[in-house]
């Protein structure tokens, strides 16, 4: 009896396990035939769905690490306090800081080592970025239309620095390889964080990280 796989299964095996692997590995060492038995494959199957492992690794950014941008960092956001949902979205993170230390960010990790060097790369990992900063900024936006964020900054501007400082920490944390400097790092924005509430000062920013710290 032949055994019929389901392509789109297919698709979507290659798929998460040529994002581990370049998590782990990086694109230009990731391992095609360890790719190919982590899903189950055979090279055929890989080239007939992505062409290349340079379209498998398109794919991976332009689908899987979207995705993941999306859900952790976007979506979470909609119809809540912006200010709490990216603290959540930060301490929450932190149940995998050990490994997040040990493999970084896989955004961060493939704009590192492909953006100088290959162009359609670098654009699409751009593209991330850009969806990131923008989908923070529009809710940082609304929360000034609900009071719920200081009128003042610039969303834009603000969401950029969270950006950086987020992915800064990340790679911080895998440069040293230590899971309790990153979580240094993310009180440092949480604390930044508070400062964008309406009539925040820093006295009550720094009252408020006594109490966490105090909890912890």
């Amino acid at each position: 009896m032949t055994t019929r796989r389901n392509p789109d299964k297919t698709r979507e095996d290659l798929l998460q396990a040529g994002f581990e692997e370049i998590h782990h590995s990086g694109f230009r060492a990731a391992d095609v035939p360890k790719i190919l038995a982590a899903a189950g494959v055979t090279k055929g199957a890989l080239y007939h769905h992505f062409g290349s492992k340079k379209g498998l690794g398109f794919a991976v950014i332009d689908e899987v690490v979207r995705e993941m941008v999306l859900d952790e960092w976007i979506r979470p956001l909609s119809q809540k306090n912006p200010i709490d949902a990216l603290i959540s979205t930060l301490t929450e993170g932190l149940e995998n800081s050990d490994e997040l230390a040990a493999c970084g960010c896989p955004l961060n990790n493939l704009a590192q080592e492909l953006s100088s060097v290959d162009d359609e790369f670098r654009q699409r990992i751009s593209s991330i970025y850009k969806l990131w900063r923008q989908g923070l900024a529009k809710h940082l936006a609304r929360g000034q239309r609900e009071g719920t964020v200081r009128p003042e900054i610039d969303p834009e501007d603000t969401a950029a620095f969270l950006v950086a400082s987020c992915e800064g920490s990340m790679g911080l944390a895998k440069g040293s390889q230590d899971g309790n400097l990153l979580e240094t790092c993310v009180r440092g924005i949480v604390q930044y964080l508070e400062t964008l509430r309406p009539g925040a000062t820093l006295a009550s920013v720094a009252e408020l990280s006594r109490s966490a710290a105090a909890q912890a």
